[in-house]
């Protein structure tokens, strides 16, 4: 047995969608903590976005937290230590993007206080591991590493678990937006987060002394970076018991021709996705199937979407109780997107509640899927639209794809066959 310390970026609850929409860092991370408790001491640092109100965490000064949302996580965990996030201005981050040499993503939660609860916990445990999801937190390990692990025992292994491959990621999202004269500012931002990121990411995988990824290709994005590194892939997984085709019953009133795409709609890859969707991609479908319905399913929709409020075929439902109605009502379930990394656990959710999806090559990078057997692949709007046109109007391909789908996910993406990749990190 380990004891293991987990630092997160994002309070690791609820396990599922039924606050809006949980991000995938939030699932991912609470499956994760939740099997590593039944082998392990897990001890959790964290931020909190909405702190709630104060209380002692677990005996030590200053830690802050929601007590019912500490409480949840008391069965996994020794110790829940959560902290507000810290908040950065536009301006700060506009400085930052043009002066200082880290990316963004490496100042989004800098916190001295983090730190010294950081380093406190290090002097004052003995842990075998040090385990570290996502870059935002990456910070805190190469600042404990530089002045000295603190510790009077030997030094935790580190292990950071990549989220996404991330310079790819901007790299992306800058060749998507280059050649848009309106977004040449936010080709501008990617481009230079992209070569921060670069830099960066290779620097933490350096110093880990192991290096998980959520796919092969991440795998290869990251050897990439660092020739000869070595790394686990441990892909993300999804409850099959929570996200089952009979589950719930679908959301009233959707109609028989619902397309659905569910995500967290300021995030930038999904903004991207939506818009090309609803612009390039909705208006060669409605020729043909003149009733069909777009549902954008998923909390805090950016401004940029505004312009399709009045669509009378699309429908931005902003935050829900649970999406899992809105994907057990979609005819067809689409995945539009052009820029991101790492896995989608959205295509996981709707595979498991047996829907057909059309995606692009991109929306499903990561996961070992054939067109026309799990999914249907297209990248062009014409393509996308046949795909979709066809299986709205083909019921029976439409229900074997789904079928298929999760027949697949059972037998590959559930987080009981998925985590135990993880052990041998471990001593």
């Amino acid at each position: 047995m380990a004891s293991i310390l987990i630092l997160t970026p994002q309070f690791p609850y609820p396990p599922h969608a039924f606050t809006g929409y949980t991000q995938g860092t939030t699932l991912r991370n609470f499956n994760l903590i939740a099997w590593l408790a039944e082998r392990h001491t897990v001890d959790l640092l964290t931020f909190m976005t909405s702190p709630g109100p104060a209380r002692p965490g677990d005996g030590e000064t200053g830690s802050a937290a929601a007590d019912g949302a500490c409480a949840s996580l008391q069965p996994y965990c020794r110790r829940v230590l959560a902290y507000p996030a810290p908040v950065r201005s536009l301006a700060r981050r506009g400085y930052d993007t043009l002066l200082n040499p880290l990316p963004d993503m490496a100042l989004r939660l800098a916190s001295p206080a983090m730190h010294a609860h950081l380093t406190r916990l290090l002097r004052e445990n003995h842990y075998d591991v040090l385990q570290v999801e996502g870059i935002e937190m990456a910070p805190y390990a190469l600042e404990v590493a530089r002045k000295g692990w603190p510790s009077t025992g030997a030094r935790p292994r580190l292990v950071f678990d990549d989220h996404n491959a991330e310079y790819l990621l901007q790299k992306r999202a800058f060749l998507a937006d280059l050649h848009r004269p309106g977004r040449w500012p936010a080709a501008f931002y990617s481009l230079i987060q992209w070569r921060k990121l670069a830099a960066y990411e290779r620097r933490i995988c350096q110093a880990a002394d192991h290096v998980i990824a959520v796919s092969d290709a991440d795998r290869h994005a990251l050897q990439r970076l660092v020739p000869g590194l070595e790394v686990t892939v441990v892909p993300n997984g999804v409850d099959l018991a929570f996200y089952r085709p009979d589950a719930v019953s679908p959301q009233p009133g959707m109609g028989p021709h619902a397309l659905v795409f569910t995500g967290k709609m300021d995030y930038r890859p999904n903004v991207d996705a939506v818009l090309w969707f609803a612009e390039a991609v909705l208006p060669l479908i409605l020729a043909r199937v003149p009733d069909v319905r777009f549902y954008v399913v998923g909390q805090q929709p950016h401004a940029r979407l505004a312009r399709l409020a009045g669509h009378p075929a699309i429908i931005l439902t902003g935050r829900v109780p649970d999406v899992r109605p809105y994907i057990a009502g979609a005819a067809v379930y689409v995945v539009p997107l052009r820029i991101g990394g790492g896995t989608r656990l959205k295509v996981l959710e709707a595979m498991a509640m047996a829907r057909a999806i059309v995606s692009t090559h991109l929306g499903c990078d990561g996961f070992p899927f054939e067109d026309r057997h799990q999914v249907r692949l297209a990248d062009e709007p014409a393509a996308f639209a046949a795909a979709v046109i066809e299986l709205l109007h083909d019921h029976q391909q439409a229900e074997a794809l789904g079928r298929t789908a999760r027949a697949f996910v059972e037998a590959h993406f559930g987080w009981g066959a998925i985590l135990p990749r993880l052990e041998k990190l471990y001593p």
